[in-house]
């Protein structure tokens, strides 16, 4: 599909490593991702409305409200902060937390290491909006090699049916391969696990309000593995 916008070589991304010594999550091996069953619970609304949200720009124009920091403040940076730098793991609830406990049983119940948890509020954006913000993470600097590789979960809270999150493995010149192109519905309760540092990704929000998602940082390893398996649909 044409567009009037696409990342080059100068792209942040290109730079972020691929092949590294972590373990990986064998559910994400062949693809980057992996669809899990629907949500068999729902978010009341105000455990994600009523939340203090910050004003921080990633992936368009977006709010965030922090569930889990490095510190347990409300903070929206990564973990590699000058003199505390640290992977994206062992992270602490923040104030938020408390206002929404079904969400944060949700992230304990999966049994794994987990990093930032946060709610995203994405304004409305078309295609070619989005693919301006099209990114790879940096979930892994500081991760001590032979620890586990860091991945991000998805779950929709609110209803987004033509909407989708877009994604993209990079190709031999470490930019995105459209020939790989993905689209994940964004449905409510729309739950999946996506290797955010190998695959490019943004949202396309067609709708004509915000989208509401939780996204929770976790560690690959034998208890996101088997959390996984048990939560396929």
């Amino acid at each position: 599909m044409a567009t009037t916008f696409w990342p080059t070589q100068e792209h942040w991304s290109v730079e972020i490593p691929l092949d590294t010594p972590h373990y990986r999550c064998e559910a994400l091996r062949e693809h980057g991702w992996v669809q899990l069953a629907d949500a068999p619970f729902e978010a009341p609304e105000e455990e994600f409305l009523s939340l203090e949200y910050m004003d921080w720009k990633s992936g368009g124009d977006t709010n965030f409200a922090p569930i889990a920091t490095a510190d347990g403040e409300l903070d929206c940076r990564g973990f590699w902060n000058d003199g505390d730098e640290r992977p994206d793991k062992d992270a602490r609830f923040t104030s938020n937390a408390e206002r929404c406990p079904t969400l944060r049983t949700y992230v304990e119940s999966v049994g794994a290491n987990f990093g930032r948890v946060r709610i995203i509020k994405l304004e409305p954006q078309d295609r070619e909006v989005a693919l301006r913000s099209f990114h790879r993470d940096d979930n892994n600097r500081f991760n001590p090699d032979g620890e586990g590789w860091v991945v991000r979960s998805w779950l929709e809270l609110n209803d987004n049916a033509n909407s989708y999150m877009l994604l993209m493995e990079s190709g031999a010149d470490g930019l995105p391969d459209r020939s790989t192109e993905t689209r994940v519905p964004l449905r409510k309760g729309a739950r999946f696990v996506v290797d955010t540092q190998r695959l490019w990704h943004v949202v396309v929000n067609n709708g004509t309000g915000p989208r509401y998602a939780l996204i929770t940082s976790f560690e690959s390893g034998p208890a996101l593995e088997r959390w996984i398996t048990s939560q396929l649909g």
